[in-house]
């Protein structure tokens, strides 16, 4: 088995403005950091000038020119932790565009969740991503960390006011992930995957 570091991609889905996604974000690329199994790469779709493309089956030029960027570090992840809230009882188009435009990005990898909100802590959300993800030939690990009343959640430095159960919750998340990551990416070597 390869003891290599994994590549885990932390993706904000969210791009509105005045978000949450990046203190959630921010709190749990810290918790990854603490490993030492895993380098994180965090992709704010924020920061990927897709703007209002409508979506297409295939992006049109300017957004494949903005693809630039985020499809090679989508490429070279091993493992990929989903930040997302919940929008009309789903999640942000953004992200389903991304997430349409890469198909192949996410073959035979494993994809978890971290999911924030209201009452549901964005919870619905990660059930449709999980279907989506099925399309995608991607694993979905079963833990998720799920944030609930969000914004009474954290403190103003950005730190989960009740640190305990987000961090005992992201330990298992990432192990999973990890698990997963390690398996397929062997298995891969040995075996092509083919979608």
């Amino acid at each position: 088995m390869s003891e290599q570091r994994l590549q885990l991609a932390v993706i904000i889905g969210s791009v509105r403005d005045g978000r949450f996604g990046p203190t959630v974000a921010n709190w749990f690329v810290g918790e990854a950091q603490g490993r030492d199994d895993v380098n994180v790469d965090l992709v704010d779709l924020a920061d990927v000038p897709i703007g209002s493309a409508a979506p297409t089956m295939s992006p049109p030029d300017h957004v494949l020119q903005a693809l630039d960027g985020l499809t090679p570090r989508l490429d070279a992840a091993d493992a990929f932790v989903v930040v997302t809230p919940e929008y009309n009882h789903s999640y942000p188009g953004a992200l389903k565009n991304v997430i349409d435009w890469h198909n192949a990005q996410f073959h035979a990898k494993p994809v978890a969740f971290v999911s924030y909100g209201g009452v549901s802590g964005g919870l619905r959300a990660v059930e449709h991503l999980r279907l989506v993800f099925a399309e995608l030939h991607a694993v979905t690990t079963r833990d998720t960390v799920s944030f609930h009343g969000a914004w009474e959640q954290f403190d103003g430095d950005g730190r989960p006011k009740d640190p305990h159960g987000p961090a005992t919750a992201a330990k298992t998340l990432l192990n999973q992930v990890a698990w997963w990551a390690r398996a397929l990416k062997d298995a891969k070597t040995t075996i092509p995957y083919q979608a």
